[in-house]
């Protein structure tokens, strides 16, 4: 007799079934959410780590300054669909490890319409990127220019005298941080109030 005449073998059927009907949702639920997990884990390991030339985030200045020098070169790029010109004041800058400095770079909308723009960045070496420090950065926040505005914006940085207990970091003699603009769209304006009719049939 075949298993749909047997009810237990029917029984064992289902719970199979069920089993493996469970196992594969628990491992599809399991899979989303190491998906929403991954973009949050991955910045905090970046930015704890350097990795792939991350820079860090300071509040204070470290104190002191070391005779090491470090020459730090400065770079712009701009995505396509951002109508902008960008670029440093300077290409190059001598910095000493601990010495806090501030660069700009110079911004220019060049559309008829206000734009929106946000800088992702990195430096190269990408194993130097723990030891860049960065105090203030105009890539914190998206940047809205105006028809035809210029504006110079700062970073504030310095590079961590612990660059000079690294071994791997004794070959090291050029930093390039390098900045990238994207375009960011723009929020709906809300409506005004004025435009809504009222429930009288009035404007």
């Amino acid at each position: 007799m075949g298993p749909t005449g047997n009810p237990h073998s029917l029984d064992r059927v289902r719970s199979r079934d069920l089993l493996v009907a469970f196992l594969c949702g628990s491992f599809v639920a399991l899979m989303v959410g190491a998906a929403y997990a991954a973009v949050p884990l991955y910045s905090w390991f970046c930015h704890s780590t350097g990795f792939g030339g991350t820079t860090q985030v300071a509040k204070l200045p470290p104190g002191h300054e070391t005779a090491r020098m470090i020459t730090v070169r400065f770079d712009a790029n701009l995505a396509a669909g951002l109508p902008w010109s960008f670029a440093p004041e300077r290409n190059t800058l001598d910095v000493r490890l601990g010495q806090v400095v501030t660069v700009y770079y110079r911004v220019t909308n060049q559309a008829a319409r206000v734009t929106v723009g946000q800088a992702g960045y990195n430096v190269s070496p990408p194993t130097t990127g723990i030891y860049f420090e960065k105090i203030n950065c105009f890539c914190f926040s998206a940047q809205t220019m105006q028809p035809g505005e210029t504006r110079d914006m700062a970073v504030v940085f310095y590079v961590d005298p612990k660059l000079a207990s690294d071994s791997e970091q004794d070959h090291v003699s050029t930093i390039t941080l390098s900045y990238t603009f994207y375009p960011v769209r723009e929020p709906d304006l809300p409506v005004r109030e004025s435009a809504v009719p009222d429930k009288s049939g009035g404007i």
